[in-house]
């Protein structure tokens, strides 16, 4: 059970775990991101541009991970947090893939108008093979991070993260086994 407080976090308190929440989001994305783009680049034949691409993968994940704080601010996904875990989680992680997916077409149209396109040329121009590819990709990623993030939110995240972050005593050899 987790316990709530009355008194409020401070806003460096809160900066501090949203920092805290952001580094560990991009992390885990990074990973993936990565790994994806290791495997593009070798099934492309591609060794040259490297640098380049797993610094956009790392932008990108920061980036993703960002969206991801927006929506939990914006409380995206909250009324099916009293169902099973397994739903909130795969309810979530799809959302959150339709956020980012929003975000997506939000970053490309900026990019168009920038470049003195417009809107219909934005949409024309993505590739549908593609972006149903990326949006299955995430949605893939996002199924653990949610279901690890709802497990946090019900355990208590000091709870959870000791539970995989601290040393556990080892059970004791004395100990009556129970059958």
């Amino acid at each position: 059970m987790n316990i709530e407080t009355s008194e409020k976090p401070s806003l460096k308190q809160k900066a501090i775990h949203e920092t805290v929440q952001l580094i560990a989001i991009t992390l885990y994305l990074a990973f993936f991101f990565c790994a994806l783009a290791t495997y593009t680049m070798l099934v492309a034949n591609e060794s040259g541009s490297s640098t380049l691409t797993y610094g956009f993968a790392l932008i990108n994940a920061l980036v993703v991970a960002k969206v991801i704080l927006i929506g939990e601010y914006a409380h995206l996904g909250k009324r099916h947090e009293s169902r099973p875990l397994f739903f909130s989680a795969l309810y979530k992680a799809f959302l959150f893939t339709l956020f980012v997916l929003a975000f997506h077409f939000v970053e490309e149209i900026v990019k168009q108008l920038l470049h003195g396109g417009n809107v219909v040329t934005a949409f024309r121009e993505t590739r549908t093979s593609e972006l149903l590819a990326r949006t299955i990709i995430i949605f893939s990623i996002f199924i653990p991070l949610f279901a690890f993030r709802e497990l946090g939110r019900v355990m208590g995240e000091d709870k959870f993260r000791d539970l995989f972050f601290r040393m556990r005593a080892t059970a004791r050899t004395d100990a009556p086994v129970v059958t």
